[in-house]
């Protein structure tokens, strides 16, 4: 069961469910279940108060996990500043954070991650620092693409076949066995 709470702060406007939804398909995509998950969103004092209490730290964070799990269970708890992801926002580069949007805002409509490697892939950008963060980018969602899904429109740089496949987060053609 995944809950969702605040302390000190509103409600911030997420889609429960669809994103309950999304973290059961990830879990499910990794052979895991979803045991009990907590979301817990507060204020920049309550976060600084947590990571005093239970990690012996002083000094604000955006987020602090507490792991559970057991087995094939994911279990846990997450503790959100909404004052310290507010602030970040702002301080992040504007360049970066529009990019974060667009897919952001892709995933949120359901665009296929496999899509969505293929359009951050196709971002034409100027910055050598952008490129590097759009790889990083990329590299992170493969892990979230279902083993055996087929890169569409995607060729082997070694053999030039269309018959790629994601498994284990990587691209593996069929007819050669190139990894990338």
């Amino acid at each position: 069961m995944i809950t969702y709470n605040t302390e000190n702060v509103k409600m911030p406007a997420i889609k429960r469910r669809e994103t309950t939804a999304w973290v059961k398909r990830v879990a499910q995509s990794y052979g895991k279940k979803v045991g009990e998950v907590g979301y817990l969103f507060c204020d920049d004092e309550h976060i600084l108060e947590v990571n005093r209490e239970y990690l012996g730290h002083d000094y604000y964070t955006d987020i602090i996990t507490f792991d559970y799990c057991e087995d094939d269970v994911i279990s846990g708890d997450l503790v959100i500043s909404l004052d310290t992801v507010r602030t970040n926002a702002e301080k992040f580069n504007k360049e970066y954070w529009n990019y974060a949007k667009l897919i952001s805002g892709v995933l949120r409509y359901r665009m296929p991650t496999h899509y969505v490697i293929k359009l951050v892939g196709s971002l034409q950008l100027e910055s050598e620092s952008i490129n590097t963060w759009k790889n990083g980018v990329k590299q992170a969602l493969k892990k979230y693409v279902v083993n055996g899904t087929e890169a569409k429109g995607v060729m082997c740089p070694n053999c030039g076949s269309e018959s790629l496949v994601y498994q284990d987060g990587n691209l593996i053609c069929k007819e050669c066995g190139e990894i990338r």
